[in-house]
């Protein structure tokens, strides 16, 4: 069908558009800041089979402040995927466009194919109880694995090295998160230790007692030597752990409350000084209106956000929430599961997945991933 519309109507209906979405936003921002958090979320009913598409805007996408500007108007979060035990670790791999992921206890990791949208439901296995992943400058997949608890990297060739299983001699606790500073070639991991506190995620090794192998630490990697540091025990249970955009800042979720009566629902962050982290602090809390949930996988945006995988307070809760870069929490995005885990990926690296309990879930968004993975 030819348009007939003359260049200035155009013009008229583009700006148009543009208004209604900008009062649309608006709308919606003003609305979620009063309603409950669960007042605006379909979560559940909208993925049923045979269940009507979603009408735009996507109400489970909630703006809480005007900083928040970042929801497409006409996108929806959609599910790619759902029969993992427990969904972690989601990693992009860019050169060759798929997204790896972790069912940490099916012991196993999936690929999603962005090309056709296919799924590989057994890409690897067993995984050791993989959890989290990364890929590294060369494009080699990194992993943290729980039995044993390692940190391990998948050669070109097939094989398997270990990077780090030991800190002074004494078995690592269980690995859980990873990333990769380009600058250096460095690896920076977590060690909770919740792989080898249970049998269903790992082989309890440590399960006869809640004190872990080591003090739960933050660990570099030094990318030329190998040699392993600890950056930081000053956290009571350190989770997903992330970069600022410029690599200046550290960022680590703190899930202590899962096993410490004082810990706080954080998220934690540190200054990068070189191979060291100082000046650690309270970032933001998990504290939400008359909700404490766990940020668990967190992201930093391009310009300067953390997306935190949140979970374990319920309705209206679960999924994303975003923080500004001064820690007020501008945003939410509400899933039906809990959230563990997330990563910014595809072509122009604006779309977000999110590895959710039984589901892999995915959603374009307004702005990029700060970093490759």
């Amino acid at each position: 069908m030819s348009d007939n519309s003359t260049p200035a109507t155009q013009g008229e209906n583009s700006s148009s558009r543009r208004n209604f979405l900008r009062t649309s936003f608006a709308a919606t921002a003003a609305v979620a800041a009063a309603a409950p958090l669960a007042a605006l979320a379909q979560s559940g009913e909208r993925y049923l089979p045979g269940a009507a598409p979603i009408r735009y805007p996507d109400p489970d996408i909630i703006p809480l402040d005007r900083r928040f500007r970042y929801k497409v108007g006409n996108a929806g979060i959609e599910k790619l995927y759902t029969g993992t035990r427990w969904a972690e670790g989601p990693a992009w791999n860019g050169a060759s466009r798929f997204l790896l992921w972790s069912d940490v206890a099916g012991n196993r990791q999936l690929r999603y194919l962005d090309e056709n949208n296919s799924i590989s439901e057994q890409y690897r296995s067993p995984t050791n109880y993989g959890n989290g992943n990364t890929f590294d400058l060369q494009g080699r997949q990194i992993t943290c694995q729980s039995t044993p608890p390692a940190v391990v990297r998948y050669e070109n060739d097939g094989t398997v090295t270990t990077l780090a299983s030991t800190y002074n001699g004494v078995s690592l606790n269980a690995p859980n998160d990873v990333i990769v500073n380009p600058l250096d070639g460095s690896i920076w991991f977590t060690d909770p230790g919740y792989g080898s506190m249970s049998l269903y995620e790992g082989s309890a090794a440590n399960n006869k007692s809640p004190q872990p192998f080591q003090k739960e630490a933050v660990y570099r990697i030094d990318g030329n030597s190998g040699k392993l540091e600890k950056l930081t025990d000053d956290i009571y249970k350190p989770n997903g752990l992330c970069f600022s955009a410029d690599y200046k800042k550290l960022y680590v979720a703190d899930s202590g409350v899962s096993h410490y009566p004082k810990a706080k629902s954080e998220i934690k962050v540190w200054d990068v000084d070189g191979k060291k982290v100082k000046n650690g602090r309270s970032f933001t809390s998990m504290t939400y209106k008359d909700k404490t949930g766990i940020a668990d996988g967190i992201r930093c945006d391009a310009d300067g956000n953390i997306w935190a995988a949140s979970g374990w307070a319920g309705e209206g809760y679960d999924g994303v929430q975003i923080f500004a870069p001064n820690g007020d929490r501008i945003g939410q995005i509400v899933l039906p599961e809990i959230c563990a885990n997330l990563c910014f990926g595809g072509e122009k690296r604006n779309r977000l997945f999110m590895a959710a309990s039984q589901s892999l879930y995915a959603v374009y968004v307004g702005v990029k991933g700060a970093h490759f993975c």
